[in-house]
């Protein structure tokens, strides 16, 4: 009575979902524009581990508590071994077709169950029906004495040959090892640059040794996998294990495959885009190295820009390069990904503004030739040597051997004199001032500095120094000495020889430097005679002089020579 009340209330939930007959009729045709399969839950009926046929479910009776529920009456009748599979029987009821094992209902199939299926209902209850008859069979089959002894032998065999595959396994790993070591221990050496080791030798073989352990540790790993796959499936209470194994290693590697079929082509891409990135790096730096060698000429483009110009290229074609592969990177999709690069962007975007300025003005002031590494230069304060210039900041050293470092953009924005640029085809001129009374003959005051510019090491004799008068003052005339030299590096010392020089020549002599402070008028007049115009070592050859240099000056009067060279009278001073 509680068997056939239950059937009748489980015959009941299906009739209830169950649309009439002309409705059936049409949902038996089959919907080219939807599948049933993915709008419909089901779950599949399983048997020690085998999949007989999946079955759909209701709102109210999901597809997995309905395979459960058919699954466990399939077992009870296997269980019960008076009954034969051959008399199990479908039988047809309303809207349904009832597949009996004597009294007991093992399933309902209904024509929801055959539309699912793309068949009609008589001929799914019948296939039904052949597989629960095989399952029964099978079931009873694999719990025979026989079987279970079969199995037993089967599983004493297996674990036998695996404990030989371990040992063997372990054996041959470590004759691996071994002869790994004899072939490659004499050949490993340590990776270092200069004297600093990156990598010590013995790093690298723990490396080796490590990678020969893991070889046979995956080796062990699958053939364990294996052997619990094999073993499992010879008992019917475990095959379903044995098949979750199978399942989650096949899964495992259909979801590698799945990943690495996606994946495949964008790193196909990736390699194509990095070989051909590399193929332009190299034509380039062959190109403007070739121009740095002057092999290469060209009329506007200086041999000196051809390295700066060669870096700029690769930074455009590695830019242009990783904008093309970004979207073949894998991940770059992702929104941890897009998260890094907007973090990225912006540190750049705040943090990079006086670097981007810099190397934007080490660009500028290459191609606007300010100066080149080895010239002297004076930027601001600072006088020194040239002796790098990178992206940033130029790097001077001064006469104190002291080295500044000087952002690139602020030589940009500051005067710049460079001392060396035009040294080397017209000279550098050097030139310093001395203040000498009115009392001594010009003529002899250039004569003696022109002794001292030519006794000063470095200091060319064509073109020759000059002397430049260049105040009048009220105690002293002003003297500029001039010369030319070609050696900036030395002008600190070519500065102090002069001033040794001139000082000697004075003494020699016997003129002094200095400018006399005044007291009050002196005794006597501070005139140059005309007769000691010339004193040693001046000549009349030695400059030009006034047209009337040799008049006679008259007792009680003085010539003053105008600019002119016009005589003007003048009462000498009591």
């Amino acid at each position: 009575m509680i068997r056939k009340f239950c059937l009748s209330i489980f015959i009941a939930l299906f009739l209830m979902s169950t649309p009439p007959a002309g409705a059936a009729a049409d949902d038996a045709r089959p919907d080219a524009s939807a599948s049933p399969e993915l709008t419909l839950e089901t779950a599949p009926v399983q048997i020690d581990g085998h999949t007989l046929f999946t079955v759909r479910g209701l709102s109210s009776f999901p597809a997995g508590k309905r395979a459960e529920g058919i699954r466990a009456r399939i077992e009870d009748v296997a269980t019960d071994r008076s009954l034969p599979s051959a008399a199990l029987k479908a039988e047809a009821v309303q809207n349904g077709t009832v597949i009996l094992a004597g009294k007991t209902a093992v399933m309902i199939v209904t024509d929801a169950d055959a539309v699912l299926e793309q068949t009609s209902r008589e001929n799914l209850a019948a296939l039904h029906l052949i597989r629960i008859q095989q399952a029964i069979d099978e079931y009873r089959q694999a719990r025979t004495t026989d079987a279970l002894l079969k199995a037993g032998l089967y599983s004493a065999a297996a674990t036998a040959l695996l404990a030989i595959a371990i040992a063997v396994l372990l054996m041959l790993n470590r004759w691996l090892d071994r002869a790994l070591s004899r072939l490659l221990k004499s050949r490993v050496r340590a990776v270092g640059i200069q004297s600093f080791e990156v990598l010590r030798s013995d790093t690298i073989w723990k490396a080796l040794h490590g990678v020969v352990r893991a070889i046979g540790i995956a080796t062990l790993v699958v053939s364990v996998y294996a052997y619990l796959h094999y073993v499992l499936a010879l008992f019917p209470w475990t095959r379903a294990a044995s098949n979750g194994l199978f399942d989650l290693a096949f899964g495992a590697a259909q979801g590698l495959a799945n990943s690495l079929a996606v994946v495949i082509p964008d790193l196909l891409i990736l390699i194509v885009i990095f070989y051909l990135t590399r193929f332009f790096l190299r034509r380039a730096r062959r190109f403007f190295e070739a121009v740095d060698e002057h092999r290469v000429a060209f009329t506007q483009f200086e041999p000196e820009w051809a390295l700066p110009t060669y870096k700029l290229v690769r930074v455009l074609i590695l830019a242009f390069a990783l904008i093309v592969a970004y979207p073949y990177i894998p991940g770059s999709e992702t929104a941890a990904f897009k998260g890094i690069s907007i973090f990225i962007g912006l540190v750049v975007s705040l943090g990079s503004s006086t670097a981007i300025s810099n190397l934007i003005a080490g660009y500028l002031m290459t191609y606007r030739r300010v100066f080149k590494v080895g010239d002297r230069v004076k930027v601001g304060d600072v006088i020194g040597e040239v002796v790098a210039v990178r992206l940033q900041v130029t790097h001077l050293r001064t006469n104190k051997n002291e080295e500044v470092t000087i952002p690139n953009s602020q030589i940009l924005n500051s005067d710049v004199t460079n001392y060396s640029s035009l040294a080397g085809a017209k000279g550098l001129i050097l030139h310093t001032t001395i203040g000498i009374g009115y009392e001594v003959p010009w003529r002899q005051v250039e004569a003696m500095l022109h002794t001292a510019g030519g006794r000063t090491a470095g200091v060319l004799a064509e073109p020759g120094p000059f002397v430049l008068l260049t105040k009048l003052g009220d105690f002293a005339v002003t003297y500029e000495l001039n010369v030319y030299v070609r050696d900036t590096q030395k002008i600190a010392k070519t500065y102090a020889e002069l001033h040794r020089h001139i000082i000697d020549v004075f003494n020699e002599y016997q003129v002094q430097i200095m400018t006399p402070a005044y007291e009050g008028d002196p005794d006597e007049p501070k005139v140059v005679p005309a007769e000691h115009w010339y004193r040693a070592p001046a000549s009349r050859d030695a400059g030009a002089t006034p047209a009337n240099a040799d008049t006679r000056i008259k007792a009680g009067e003085e010539v003053a020579i105008t600019h002119a060279g016009e005589p003007r009278p003048h009462t000498a001073i009591e």
